[in-house]
């Protein structure tokens, strides 16, 4: 849409321009028309002088003379010349020896000049820019300079705006918006059946899953007004301003009605107050809250403003500002699922010359847990791939390469693994794949690589599902934390020794083994018991223990016979296969990147 902009130069930078000028003013021009005029002329006429006796002052330097003629104060300089007896018949003459010979003007032409005439400048200027800026504020006082103004960007009206087609991945969220359009389109459809639109609407979600491109799409669709603002940008160090930007927002918002305002990141003045007395910043945040509270409330049924809001933690904000009447809705904007990461990466694969037998799906599929920002990136490092190769198409390899930088990050062309580590590094990522390809419940191999990548990471196994995986059942679990510990087993059974290769793996199966028991219910001793919450679901989903010292020690060892009981499986697929093991390492060791169906060709026989 077309931003509107908002003056750019404050009345503060008008003023400190004037400022400046001024003060250059004084420094360089001031003292040049301060200066009486000095006559130049000859040394002989100073020396007629000295002998007429008509030298009143005079000051004698190594450059230049400087004397008055004593019946007019007419002042002169000459050039110096060689003359011991100068001192002399000065003093002879009756000339008086003084400093700082050239006269200044009359005191009150000089106050004029330096003060009165650049005040009047100053506060001339000052109030021109003033009514400028007023005039196109609409009529608005400007002397706070800025301070208290909301500063949201406006978006009129355009026909090449982002609509609900440039958003793909979020149909359900979609749907719900759509009647926000539609309301805003046709209004006496809802009144005359005395229905009312909510008059806030939040939408919660990972990061990058298109929380912002969809309240511009409702804009967009709606062809309204659109103020768009960051909950930060209410944060003020001055008392009081927050509160005032919040104002100021509002009332612009009434001006344009109909008309969408969105809060980005509004957990940034939303968060819940505290129950004791607090100062300082939080008070302040608390008086922009309220303040925001209180304009929400301000608005009548229908007015045709409608308030949309975005956060990646729901569970800080505020009680009174979640409840019906101010946010009525949620709308939940999550991670794609596979159809979703498809529709996604077509969207953005219009902007891009893609060759014909690119397969989507496949991407899709090898990109699980993406995001609507991650796959827009994925389709960007395909096509800036294309162009390092020289080519103007986008192929499938490019796409599937582009999902590997953008989970492992790009190639090390400059590590260089000695022959033992590649052996170490080959017989790792194959005991991966092959405990995960023995286990009936565990996805299929798609690539496998012993190229070290910009992550640290020295090489990696990836698998894909086939669809959808919405739930894990506790034999699932089991399998994956098997899997996790193949690597360390194959180092174990054919070196005999262990490395530092293994350390993310067994984070991993760490992880999944606490989460069985603290907040899945999988094992015997605790059962249907929480132990374990977890807050911003949204940001990484940091997890903290909610039970006794005694229980955590419990739930400790049960950890580690749960991970040690999964080793020992990925001991025995390994030790029974070994013959494919070997077979398996040392393809991968020669190619350094097989794919999934070399793997399980050579694995089948």
């Amino acid at each position: 849409m077309k931003e509107v902009k908002n003056p750019k130069k404050p009345l503060a930078y008008y003023y400190s321009i004037t400022l400046i000028a001024l003060l250059l003013f004084n420094i360089f021009v001031a003292p040049l028309l301060n200066r009486q005029h000095v006559e130049q002329t000859d040394y002989s006429t100073f020396m007629r002088m000295i002998a007429e006796k008509k030298i009143g002052k005079v000051d004698v330097s190594d450059t230049e003379i400087i004397f008055t003629d004593k019946d007019d104060n007419t002042i002169y300089v000459t050039g110096v010349m060689y003359d011991p007896t100068l001192t002399q018949r000065l003093y002879d003459s009756g000339a008086e020896f003084a400093k700082d010979i050239e006269q200044t003007m009359s005191p009150v032409l000089s106050y004029l000049l330096t003060l009165i005439l650049p005040l009047v400048i100053f506060v001339i200027f000052g109030q021109f820019m003033r009514k400028k800026l007023m005039d196109q504020m609409g009529g608005k006082d400007v002397m706070s300079f800025g301070m208290g103004k909301s500063n949201a960007k406006i978006y009129v009206q355009s026909t090449h705006g982002i609509r609900f087609d440039d958003v793909a991945g979020e149909d359900e969220a979609k749907e719900s918006l759509a009647e926000i359009v539609d309301y805003l389109h046709n209004p006496s459809k809802y009144t005359d059946a005395g229905a009312s639109m909510p008059k806030g609407i939040l939408l919660v979600g990972p990061p990058g899953t298109g929380k912002t491109m969809l309240a511009k799409a409702v804009a967009g669709e709606s062809n309204v007004p659109f103020f768009s603002i960051s909950g930060s940008e209410f944060v003020e160090m001055f008392v009081g301003m927050g509160a005032s930007k919040v104002r100021d927002l509002f009332s612009q918002a009434k001006e344009k009605a109909p008309c969408i305002v969105f809060i980005d990141e509004i957990d940034a003045i939303g968060q819940k107050r505290s129950g004791g007395g607090q100062y300082g910043g939080n008070d302040e945040r608390e008086q922009t809250l309220n303040q925001l509270l209180t304009e929400m409330d301000g608005f009548e049924d229908n007015s045709g403003v409608i308030i949309l809001a975005a956060t990646n933690r729901p569970e800080s904000l505020d009680p009174a500002l979640t409840r019906p009447g101010r946010f009525d809705r949620r709308v939940p904007v999550e991670l794609p699922d596979l159809k979703g990461r498809e529709e996604i990466l077509k969207v953005h694969a219009r902007k891009i010359k893609v060759a014909e037998d690119v397969d989507f799906s496949v991407v899709a599929r090898m990109a699980s847990g993406a995001s609507g920002a991650e796959l827009a990136n994925i389709v960007n490092e395909a096509a800036l791939r294309a162009v390092r190769d020289g080519r103007k198409l986008v192929t499938q390899a490019d796409l599937e390469e582009s999902i590997e930088t953008v989970i492992a990050g790009y190639q090390k062309k400059n590590a260089i693994l000695t022959d033992k580590e590649k052996w170490i590094v080959s017989y790792h990522e194959i005991g991966h794949a092959l405990v995960a390809a023995r286990q009936t419940h565990s996805a299929p191999v798609q690539k496998i690589t012993i190229i070290p990548r910009t992550s640290g990471a020295l090489g990696y196994t990836m698998q894909v599902e086939e669809g959808n995986h919405y739930l894990m059942n506790k034999e699932e679990i089991e399998n994956k934390i098997a899997t996790l510990t193949g690597g360390r087993a194959a180092e174990e059974v054919v070196f005999g020794s262990i490395t530092t290769g293994a350390s993310n793996d067994i984070e991993q199966a760490t992880k999944l083994a606490r989460a069985m028991l603290t907040r899945y219910g999988m094992s015997k001793e605790f059962g249907m018991v929480a132990l374990e919450t977890v807050t911003n679901q949204y940001l990484g989903g940091d997890a903290s223990l909610a039970c006794s010292p005694e229980t955590q020690t419990k739930i400790d060892q049960l950890v580690v016979e749960q991970v040690e009981k999964a080793h020992q499986k990925a001991l025995d697929i390994l030790q029974n296969d070994r013959a494919k093991l070997d077979e398996l390492a040392k393809y991968l060791h020669e190619k350094e990147t097989i794919t999934g169906e070399e793997f399980m060709r050579i694995l089948n026989g």
